[in-house]
């Protein structure tokens, strides 16, 4: 018996000044991330940010779609200058691909999850903006994260989950359709539900850095995966 095809996973690159592999420039899919998609069924595939195209074409046998983490996205993005010293990694052809993408996948009901930057990136592509820099960032930061909306589709029955975060920026106001599920202890948005006829959710926190010992981290993935299927 033939076994069922993995789901094909898009994952937009992120842009690199530099990595141990190349001589030059290149583009990067964080290798955790990676393993976290085919421990969960899946097959990630990563795809160049490039402007002009159109993403119903190069995605067109592709099964769903994954926003990974990243630098920040610029303020400008959001109506706003640039508040503090702490930004790094901006980049307009980053900024706008991903933008793109999170549009298309949300109205043409490609199945979606967001992570980290990923996250913040469809929450301004949506109309909401971010604080630039968190009077407390969440540097490789261990914390317990508590749902106040649980949604059964996300794959996990616990209100409480642990979760590891890397981020200095948080979503201050929300875009259009967004609805926001779990809190950190210090009051900012850790997981959202996003308005689309698919599957599609946002986690502020790096699920790929923990899932082998945490198992709900992984049972996000795999309900990601399997709504691919469908």
């Amino acid at each position: 018996m033939a076994r069922s095809r993995r789901p094909q996973i898009a994952i937009p690159a992120r842009l690199a000044d530099s990595t141990s592999a190349t001589r030059y420039s290149g583009i990067v899919t964080a290798r955790r991330l990676a393993e976290l998609v085919w421990a969960a069924g899946g097959e990630p595939l990563t795809f160049l940010p490039v402007l002009g195209t159109t993403w119903s074409e190069r995605l067109d046998a592709i099964d769903g779609v994954l926003m990974p983490g990243g630098a920040d996205v610029d303020p400008k993005r959001y109506g706003q200058e640039h508040q503090s010293t702490k930004l790094y990694g901006i980049d307009s052809l980053q900024d706008q691909a991903d933008m793109e993408l999170v549009r298309y996948a949300l109205t043409s009901s490609k199945p979606l999850l967001t992570i980290c930057r990923g996250t913040q990136v469809a929450n301004v592509a949506l109309g909401g903006s971010l604080i630039q820099h968190m009077e407390k960032p969440h540097l490789n930061h261990l914390s317990v994260i508590e749902f106040q909306t649980m949604d059964p589709a996300l794959g996990i029955a616990d209100s409480k989950i642990s979760a590891s975060c890397y981020h200095h920026q948080a979503i201050d106001r929300l875009g259009k359709g967004i609805t926001p599920l779990a809190f950190a202890p210090e009051g900012h948005i850790e997981a959202v539900r996003y308005a689309s006829a698919s599957w599609a959710f946002g986690l502020q926190w790096h699920p790929e850095d923990n899932y082998l010992d945490e198992s709900r981290q992984l049972a996000i993935a795999k309900a990601f995966i399997e709504a691919t299927r469908s």
